[in-house]
């Protein structure tokens, strides 16, 4: 069966893998991500790729990267944490290197396409994805398709203003990213190195001020949901990244959404993605499907 080697390109590690034609994966793995370094980006990559190569009859190649990607040519004008790639063309440098097919896509597109074609959207021709990771991202899916806006800019919820502090208004990277509730936690506790967002969760079970720390940073999550329901009011609202996988964050959101005065003309379903880790590689190989 023929088969595909995909990429989820993340601020923190590079996950990718094998899929075959069913988009089942078959495997997968990960290596820690170089954002500030072209050459050892690429270095990785095409070693991953070459390794796959030697084990596999590859078909192509599919991607997921955050920033503004333009899907026709490849182009990357942002990558978001990846500065290294800001002005290249990851689907021209691949495709002169190994002579496949390369398509890319922004990241939360894929999980938008991921979502649609075989998770919690299907049934759905309006929805949004919000992705909850070192940063906030998203997608739109909109009238039957992604819509990515002009200049491919659509879906950067991480922009949105949320929180004023210090005369500076703050956006939804700064509060409400997964890696704003680590800072807050270790900052409360002391502690240094990796921490897993289960354990935060579990903490804030028994401990009221962890509970408090966590409801504040939901409570971000839970505005910028909030904004996009009344801005496009779209069919349900999937809330994507590993730490979706908390029942705790998904009960507080849709619980601190009903205390806003117009909630109830706007209410829609807020639910978890249906996948997780997985998203992004799935949804590279759809889009890649797509655009074949």
């Amino acid at each position: 069966m023929t088969k595909y080697i995909v990429f989820d390109c993340g601020g923190t590690k590079i996950k990718h893998g094998i899929i075959n034609a069913n988009g089942e994966l078959l495997t997968k793995d990960a290596y820690k991500t170089v954002r500030d370094n072209l050459a050892v980006f690429l270095d990785n990559m095409l070693l991953t790729i070459r390794n796959y190569q030697q084990n596999h009859d590859i078909a192509g190649i599919a991607i997921s990267m955050p920033g503004y990607v333009d899907i026709d040519t490849g182009y990357l004008e942002r990558a978001g944490a990846i500065t290294a790639l800001d002005g290249q063309n990851m689907k021209q440098l691949l495709e002169a290197e190994f002579s496949l097919p390369v398509e890319i896509e922004n990241d939360g597109n894929c999980v938008a396409l991921a979502e649609k074609i075989s998770g919690n959207a299907q049934e759905c021709q309006n929805f949004v994805c919000m992705t909850i990771g070192t940063g906030i991202g998203g997608g739109l899916y909109l009238n039957g398709d992604i819509y990515r806006g002009y200049r491919y800019r659509a879906g950067e919820y991480g922009a949105m203003l949320t929180a004023f502090h210090s005369e500076c208004m703050l956006d939804m990277h700064v509060t409400a990213s997964f890696s704003k509730l680590l800072f807050t936690y270790k900052a409360y506790k002391k502690v240094q190195g990796h921490v897993e967002g289960a354990q935060i969760f579990a903490e804030a079970m028994t401990d009221t001020a962890v509970k408090e720390l966590v409801d504040q940073w939901i409570q971000h999550i839970s505005r910028g949901v909030y904004n996009l329901a009344v801005t496009l009011n779209p069919e349900k609202i999937l809330i994507g990244g590993g730490v979706s996988a908390q029942t705790y964050l998904l009960e507080e959101i849709n619980r601190q959404l009903e205390k806003y005065e117009l909630w109830q003309a706007f209410k829609i379903p807020v639910e978890p993605c249906h996948y997780r880790n997985d998203a992004g590689l799935l949804g590279a190989f759809y889009h890649f499907q797509k655009m074949q």
